[in-house]
């Protein structure tokens, strides 16, 4: 079994695991929604991006125990739509509406970063460093974690925001310092690390 198709999976589901909630514990107000809407369509657009620019990454092996413990793992993304949900909380429309807006910039810079690296690489295999790269190395992580924060905004609860810290501290940080190391080997990437930033733009570059 491959990584990506526990990742896929978990992706697929979870439109049909927030329908799901929504019906046990009938609540079908706007916030809930709101939540189907964004965490749904953000499954859907990953599905689509496996099928036009895959990551590689996301291509290597793993054991049946690795699949099991992954997809667990995965599945603590879903408590932020249980929290919402089971306690029918009241969610203020500013609080819907700052959780979109992160959402939209979230998805447009996780995908959009994720195309470019995809399609540059397929056309010559060097460092990119302009476009969605030019003042931040990891662009589509970035994106990943306003996603992501974007769904603990709306269920207004700090736990979600603790398995986002989680999942940054054992996986978006070193993989980035993995590919920090990896792309060491371009004679240009010590004045290209020096003008941007891991994950923010640096202020002084």
């Amino acid at each position: 079994m491959k990584l990506n198709q526990i990742i896929n999976l978990h992706k697929g589901l979870t439109a049909f695991v927030v329908i799901g909630l929504m019906i046990f514990f009938d609540n079908f107000t706007i916030a809930p929604y709101v939540y189907l809407a964004l965490h749904g369509t953000y499954g859907l657009l990953w599905l689509l991006k496996e099928k036009i620019f895959p990551d590689p990454y996301f291509k290597e092996k793993i054991n049946f125990l690795t699949s099991v413990t992954g997809f667990i793992f995965l599945g603590s993304y879903w408590v932020a739509p249980y929290i919402l949900i089971s306690t029918e909380k009241s969610v203020p429309n500013i609080v819907i509406a700052a959780s979109v807006s992160i959402n939209i910039i979230g998805v447009f810079l996780h995908f959009a970063s994720d195309a470019q690296k995809y399609f540059s690489l397929k056309l010559k295999k060097d460092l990119i460093k302009e476009g969605f790269f030019e003042n931040i190395r990891n662009t589509n992580y970035l994106g990943e974690i306003l996603i992501y924060l974007s769904f603990a905004i709306l269920s207004m609860s700090f736990v979600p925001l603790v398995i986002l810290a989680i999942f940054f501290s054992i996986v978006f940080l070193p993989r980035m310092i993995k590919k920090d190391k990896s792309l060491s080997k371009y004679d240009s990437f010590e004045e290209y690390k020096k003008k941007s930033g891991l994950i923010l733009p640096k202020l002084n570059a």
